[in-house]
């Protein structure tokens, strides 16, 4: 596999001689790059006007390597060659050099340049490419490339300094101007000394400590050679003259930098929106990675201005912006080939979802401006957009049910959006590059509702979407109060979500947020929200169930071609009185957890959790007795054998649970022993009035109701196995503070006011009216 590099520009606010005089002080040997060992001048010619000299010579390295393999290889030194081309009319340094050792196993080629900034005569640009391809090396492909690029980053930081050390050593010197070359006969072209403007701010300047460093040509303190007379000025007699003039900043860049001597036309560029910047012809600045995208590792720096180029050249249309491809290659570790691929995904979808222009074309419906409990909220510490959702309060299952799948992921999306505007907002406020958001998740209310599966369903989705185009947008995730049901919910959805966003997770559970560690270490205590007991107001909504009214039916969602109905997980079951419907789940380690999810269609139902040693006969279907109304085929079955004994052959391990028509209700149950539960939904009779042999009005009408002795619901179940579940709650202890979440045995209902020991089984439930 072919290695390579390209390195952003980097500007030296020196005239292009001066930085020439420096480079020559590096020849015959430079302390600072001691792997140096020796060089020969191999052939030197020059133009017969004295402007161009081209000097090749062979370069010796003391390269890093373990010694056995340097036995192996039976060399000590490895040897380069480089030539230079000096053209001192056009003032620009072009070096090439390549191995002469193991050329036929391994090929290093490398080019630099030194040439005169675009916009500004008295500066000085450097840029370099190199490519290393090991194609055999005795059976060490893998150990010399990691050799030779550790060996290459090294060199790369190394001599970053060489430069900017001579040029100080000319300056202690006296030495801050050298004459521009000339024909022969003619008089020098006016000239500039250094420009002693006032320096730009530290977070804007493009005075850069950075030196070029190379394989070869930081290595070798060669130079060119020169043939022609250059004149050199001390700072007694050197000449002074304004600087010239560049581009002035963008309006919101321009708070930034009072310095009279501007940025590159690169970082100008680069500074501008996003439809204004991206043309073929712009170059990543040094100074601009780190003021606007951080620190990055040279090697780093190379995979984002490569795969940008190749954005440039083959991806129609407006690039993405440097922020947010970076953000790709750091959510695949720079691994530039993976990050292409799931960049270029990211854009194609974003074309055919027209994702660019959500926040002027979306408008949220209103019922998300009520019961949606969300909202942006000043910022954290270090910068970064707060984004404060109640999660607890929101009910999840009613916005799906009112709004459909879709309209919660475009929501969503929407504020993805606004989070990337704001980190730019915030990057320009602060002054330093801000990439991410920070999220604060209450979850105080949480309980099995949010359970519902469709709703879970649609909360998968939204993750798998949001991982997928806006990965590392998230800087830190704080989820506070959670009750002893997140275990439960953790389980279901930290699968689908990045092992690296999970690292980013800090939970807390009661109020374990106000001690040590909590939230005062992320968040200003001002802008603490007032539910958390903070001074601050919270334009969050309150919340609350959505009215049903305001749900939407089934046909209208499958219109929008939504189909989290008609391609549902539910399974459909009648249950007629004296035919309950059951259901056998074989429990084979204790501690596993059965969650259950259902909708009571029609009728009123008992609901029941039974447990026995042995199994139960193979299902049957039966008519239902002396009503005779048979059952629909495939959607009623019995388990428990009329002859077993009720606390003999099997026991119910919870309290039996009369639901409503048009109920919801979700639950779990942790589980003591292995063995066989059986889930029960019966019919529920109305008990008898004692008081008097005469029925109650609401009897009648109730029977009237269900008169044909039928109910019907629609049911979910999942087990959690007790390796996953435990681990999860390490997990989710291991994330945060969660001393008030009890072990793996724990109740999870925040509605149960009492629990019971770890030593017995568990459930709750939630009822949805």
């Amino acid at each position: 596999m072919v290695q390579k590099y390209q390195s952003p520009v980097r500007v030296y606010k020196y005239p292009f001689e001066l930085v020439m005089a420096a480079y020559e002080r590096r020849f015959p040997t430079c302390h600072l790059i001691p792997m140096f060992v020796a060089s020969d001048v191999v052939s030197e010619e020059t133009s017969e006007d004295g402007a161009v000299t081209k000097v090749e010579r062979r370069c010796a390295l003391d390269v890093d390597a373990p010694r056995l393999l340097k036995r192996i290889a039976g060399v000590d030194y490895v040897y380069f060659i480089q030539r230079n081309t000096l053209d001192r009319q056009e003032r620009t340094l072009h070096i090439e050099s390549h191995n002469e050792t193991f050329s036929n196993r391994v090929i290093i080629s490398e080019t630099c340049c030194y040439s005169v900034h675009p916009e500004n005569g008295e500066w000085t640009c450097f840029e370099q490419t190199a490519s290393l391809d090991i194609k055999s090396f005795f059976g060490f492909e893998s150990t010399v490339e990691k050799i030779a690029m550790k060996q290459y980053a090294s060199s790369i930081k190394k001599g970053k300094e060489i430069i900017d050390f001579y040029l100080n050593e000319l300056e202690d010197e006296g030495i801050t101007h050298v004459d521009r070359w000339t024909p022969s006969g003619l008089p020098p072209p006016p000239s500039t000394a250094r420009s002693n403007s006032p320096p730009l701010p530290p977070d804007f300047s493009l005075t850069s400590s950075s030196t070029p460093a190379t394989f070869t040509s930081s290595l070798d303190p060669t130079a060119p050679t020169s043939t022609t007379t250059t004149s050199v000025h001390t700072s007694a007699d050197a000449p002074t003259s304004p600087t010239v003039p560049t581009p002035p900043l963008p309006a919101d860049a321009r708070q930034d930098s009072s310095s009279t001597d501007g940025p590159s036309k690169e970082l100008v560029a680069l500074a501008l929106p996003d439809d204004q910047a991206g043309t073929p012809d712009d170059k990543l600045d040094a100074d601009y990675i780190k003021r606007y995208l951080g620190d990055l590792t040279p090697l780093q720096e190379s995979c984002l201005i490569r795969l940008r180029k190749w954005l440039q050249e083959t991806h129609k249309g407006k690039i993405p912006k440097d922020q947010h491809i970076l953000r790709f290659l750091r959510a695949r570790d720079f691994n530039m080939d993976k990050a292409r691929e799931v960049l270029c995904q990211s854009l194609t979808w974003r074309k055919q979802h027209q994702v660019d222009y959500l926040l002027e074309t979306w408008t949220s419906p209103q019922v998300l401006h009520d019961y949606y409990t969300g909202d942006w909220h000043h910022h954290d510490r270090d910068g970064r957009p707060l984004y404060v959702l109640r999660l607890g309060q929101m009910d999840t299952k009613g916005l799906v049910r009112a709004l459909g799948e879709e309209s919660l992921l475009r929501h969503v999306l929407s504020i993805n959006e606004e989070g990337l505007r704001r980190c730019e907002e915030n990057t320009k406020v602060f002054g330093r590059p801000i990439s991410c958001w920070t999220c604060l998740v209450d979850l105080e209310g949480l309980n099995m509702r949010h359970l519902w599966r469709p709703g879970v369903k649609a909360l998968l989705r939204i993750i798998e979407v949001v991982e997928a185009n806006y990965p590392e947008t998230l800087g830190r995730l704080l989820i506070l109060r959670a009750p002893r049901v997140f275990p439960v919910l953790w389980t279901l959805v930290s699968p689908f979500i990045d092992e690296n966003t999970r690292k980013k997770f800090l939970i807390y559970a009661g109020n374990d947020y106000q001690g040590p560690g909590g939230l005062l270490d992320y968040i200003d205590k001002d802008i603490i929200p007032d539910f958390l007991g903070g001074e601050c107001m919270c334009e969050v909504p309150e919340g609350g169930l959505v009215p049903k009214s305001m749900y939407r039916t089934t046909e209208d969602m499958e219109n929008e071609g939504v189909r989290l109905w008609t391609e549902t997980i539910y399974q459909s079951a009648s249950i007629f009185k004296g035919a309950p419907h059951e259901l056998l789940i074989q429990i084979i380690d204790a501690s596993s957890v059965i969650t259950w999810d259902f909708d009571v269609c029609k009728g009123d139902v008992v609901f029941n959790i039974f447990h026995s040693k042995r199994a139960p006969q193979p299902a049957r279907k039966e008519p239902p007795g002396p009503h005779g109304v048979p059952p629909p085929p495939g959607n009623n079955v019995q388990l428990i054998d009329k002859s077993w004994t009720l606390g003999q052959d099997y026991s119910r391990v919870e309290s039996a649970l009369t639901c409503k028509e048009g109920e919801s209700v979700q639950g779990s149950h942790v589980t003591r022993w292995p063995g066989f539960y059986i889930l029960q939904w019966r019919f529920h009779s109305m008990p008898a009035c004692a008081a008097t042999s005469l029925p109650r009005v609401d009897d009648v009408l109730a029977s009237l109701q269900v008169s044909s002795h039928k109910c019907k619901v629609m049911y979910y179940t999942e087990v959690l196995g007790s390796e996953d579940f435990r681990t999860a709650c390490y997990d989710v202890q291991s994330l945060g503070s969660m001393t008030s979440l009890e072990s793996s045995h724990s109740g999870f209902s925040q509605l149960s006011a009492a629990t019971t020991s770890s030593s017995q089984s568990q459930s709750s439930s939630m009822i949805s009216r």
